[in-house]
């Protein structure tokens, strides 16, 4: 955990309760008008003495000088103005007395009022807006205790009063169930969640609603902490959660529902089988009971090919099929209201065929499948079905799946024996000369449904619960089938995170996998599996056109420095800022590099950060006109004045001499015009006169005004190293040898170093 500066705020103000107080704000925000940032920024002061730096060595004419003082000023301007890290606050309700801890959502109420989560305004004992007044919880030593609730609807607004108060990280908090039956593998990590997302404090004695996978509800009394008081804050600390039961008759009751869920648990003796991964053409048998979910996972497969999933059960009636990618954006297991594809009917094989093209397995990690049990009513005894689930794979997979018509054959179109008659009753082909017969057995005990066509005896059950529902084409021979048709297809379902009622569990599926705001999402930025969030029936611009979630949108919005350029960037637009650094990459042009051929700098310098020429700006650049770095142009250097620049070109011959003559004595030179380096070879092994050398050097200093030529000066030995990495590097021909001798240069010969820096900063060769 970061240490920040102590800082001391006193601030309190009363103000009216909002009446857009509403669902929108989670667990214990709140918001507060923009004229309360500015009283607590006047108010904060650090009760750390700040020292401001002082430059000793400032030069009012120097622009560096300037620029930097500047930035410091601004630095040290901005430390006097700060807000403790979390910010959170103390509301009291003088009405009743009620008191809670809350933290900060933003400063965007409207002047005067403050904005409250249910959350808080149940622990404040003031009633929602719009809502029916009920009794809420107080803030007081038993938990329960009523208190008579305050309408926001009422002529005399509300008031509360705000203080701005710091609470201490706590390290311990002991929350009691008040219900029996809490499991810890069902609530332990949907609570770690639950606060991290939307609680900034913890106010004893108040109630703390978690809402699980399944939408359900996990209500706790928040009863002890450490360190001792009435609030703790729960931001960037390690907090150690105790779970106790209320009292001990919960504690047997919670014991008994464990053992008897392990008795029934998938992979004991009385259970469902597990599912866990499952491969291509590997067929998965196991049992189902009424009432339990099978999960399965196909990590991998052939991605170019269509894929089927089949089940075969022994009662097709009672178990349904469901399937859904995993993905970023799909991280919820299927479920009969979650789920992408399902097969709802009744059939003992159901099966789904999804094609390489469809959009849904582009970014899918896995495939996740679901056998669900339909739960038997209260009373009867659960059923245990079998099945068998095969994955497979063809070139020439069927296109339709389960959930569309199959194509039908139609046998009047087949060659019939002419002697043959077709029955008005049964529509079957019968013998002309028997025709008589067939008719008088067959309207005595067959009818024909005149909807679907299928003929059933008069006498059967399955004519006597034949159905055909009033709104679909759909029929079947049961009563099971027929409530269950009206259950899935027609029975209004209300979704469990969000105000909107889907006229069918299928449509319902859909919301939830697609516009829900409890969606659960893998966050790009913050990394974490939580809910989109957003409005599902007006959701923002921003969010169409970027394609990213409500909640992207907000966690986005925290900035980050650009590790290539250091600027301060949001999140959510680092990919395009990145694509910017990629596209000057494209129109950059190549550094210039030093005339000497065992040289490995460049002539103006460059920088870590990608600047082309850093060295000229920092007043070090070549200093000369004949294309050679301030290193190699050193010893070539004097003091006098030569506008034609002859004297300079005597020196560069009188050089070549010196090293062909008398070498540099460098036992690492490999430079072909040195004695030293020549010497090494059984040609070079004899000294050199000045009249042997000078028709060596002449053709060198023939091309001394072109600056495409190369020059062949002696060098230290770590550069000679760097001229060959450089050498190597570009060989690989990835990217140009003046851009390797770059990179090799701004890392000081750093192999890896300068590889990512030409990742980073250089354009890549064009193949």
């Amino acid at each position: 955990m970061s240490s920040n500066p102590d800082i001391s705020l006193t601030w309190s103000a009363v103000l009216k309760v909002a009446s857009s107080s509403s669902r929108s704000l989670p667990g214990d925000k709140i918001r507060l008008p923009q004229s309360a940032l500015e009283q607590l920024l006047a108010a904060s002061t650090l009760t750390v003495p700040s020292t401001r730096p002082s430059n000793i060595n400032f030069d009012p004419f120097n622009p560096y000088s300037l620029a930097a003082a500047r930035a410091e000023h601004s630095q040290w301007r901005d430390t006097q103005q700060q807000l403790p890290h979390p910010l959170t606050f103390r509301l009291v309700n003088a009405a009743n007395g009620n008191i809670v801890y809350a933290g900060i959502r933003e400063f965007s109420a409207e002047e005067g009022e403050v904005e409250l989560s249910p959350f808080l305004c149940t622990a404040l004992g003031i009633a929602a807006p719009e809502t029916t007044p009920k009794i809420v919880s107080s803030h007081s030593s038993e938990a329960g205790t009523p208190s008579q609730p305050v309408d926001l609807t009422d002529d005399e607004a509300i008031r509360i009063t705000v203080h701005a108060k710091q609470l201490p990280r706590g390290t311990y908090v002991r929350l009691r169930p008040l219900e029996a039956g809490y499991n810890p593998e069902d609530w332990k990590s949907l609570l770690e969640r639950h606060m991290r997302e939307s609680y900034t404090t913890l106010t004893n004695g108040e109630i703390l609603t978690v809402r699980g996978s399944k939408s359900e509800e996990f209500r706790f009394l928040i009863d002890k902490f450490e360190p001792n008081g009435d609030g703790i804050c729960v931001v960037d600390t390690d907090l150690e959660v105790d779970i106790e039961a209320l009292n001990e008759e919960q504690a047997r009751e919670t014991l008994k529902q464990i053992m008897t869920k392990a008795q029934t648990a998938p992979g004991s003796a009385e259970g469902s089988s597990i599912g866990g991964d499952i491969d291509i053409w590997d067929a998965a048998t196991g049992r189902i009971i009424d009432g339990d979910d099978v999960d399965f996972r196909l990590p991998s497969w052939n991605r170019s090919l269509p894929i089927t999933v089949e089940v075969t059960v022994d009662d097709g009636e009672s178990v349904d099929m469901f399937l859904s990618p995993y993905s970023t954006r799909q991280r919820a297991k299927p479920r009969e209201d979650e789920h992408i594809f399902g097969d709802f009917s009744g059939d003992a094989i159901k099966s789904v065929t999804l094609q390489p093209s469809n959009v849904i397995l582009e970014d899918a990690e896995a495939l996740l499948f679901s056998l669900h049990a339909r739960p038997t009513a209260v009373g009867q005894t659960p059923a245990v079905h079998q099945y068998s689930l095969r994955v497979s794979q063809t070139a020439n997979a069927d296109t339709v799946s389960s959930s569309e018509n199959p194509i039908i054959i139609d046998q009047d179109e087949e060659m019939r024996n002419p002697d043959e008659q077709q029955c008005k009753n049964c529509r079957q082909w019968i013998p002309r000369r028997t025709m008589m017969l067939h008719e008088n057995f067959c309207l005595r005990n067959n009818v024909l449904c005149p909807h679907c066509s299928n003929v059933f005896q008069k006498r059967s059950p399955e004519w006597q619960d034949h159905w055909h529902c009033e709104h679909d084409s759909s029929h079947g021979n049961t009563p099971s089938s027929k409530s269950r048709h009206d259950e899935v297809h027609h029975t209004p379902r209300a979704c469990p995170n969000c105000e909107y009622e889907a006229p069918n569990l299928k449509d319902l599926a859909s919301h939830r996998t697609s516009t829900c705001p409890g969606k659960l999402i893998l966050c790009q930025f913050c990394h974490l599996e939580v809910p989109q969030e957003g409005d599902p029936f007006n959701p923002s611009s921003e969010s169409l056109i970027s394609g990213l979630s409500a909640h992207e949108l907000a966690d986005g919005a925290r900035t980050t420095e650009c590790h290539l350029c250091s600027k301060i960037v949001r999140l959510r637009d680092m990919a395009t800022h990145l694509k910017h650094h990629e596209m000057e990459k494209t129109s950059k042009l190549k550094p210039e590099v030093c005339r000497n051929v065992n040289c490995a700098r460049t002539l103006h310098g460059v920088g870590k950060n990608g600047e082309i020429g850093a060295g000229s700006r920092m007043g070090q650049g070549p200093g000369n006109d004949i294309g050679l770095c301030s290193i190699c142009f050193g010893p070539l250097y004097v003091s006098m004045y030569d506008p034609e620049g002859k004297a300079l070109k005597r020196r560069v011959e009188r050089r070549y001499l010196a090293q062909m003559i008398k070498g540099c004595g460098k036992s690492w030179c490999e430079n072909s015009y040195c004695k030293t380096a020549r010497s090494k070879t059984e040609e070079g092994k004899e000294s050199l006169t000045t009249q042997q050398a000078l028709p060596i050097v002449k053709p060198l200093m023939d091309n001394y005004n072109d600056h495409s030529s190369s020059m062949y000066f002696c060098v230290d030995d770590g550069t000679q190293k760097r001229r060959k990495f450089a050498e190597l590097m570009a060989a690989e021909k990835v990217y140009e040898l003046e851009w390797c001798i770059a990179a090799l240069e701004a890392q000081t010969g750093n192999l890896d170093a300068a590889r990512q820096w030409l990742q980073n900063w250089a354009p890549a060769i064009q193949h």
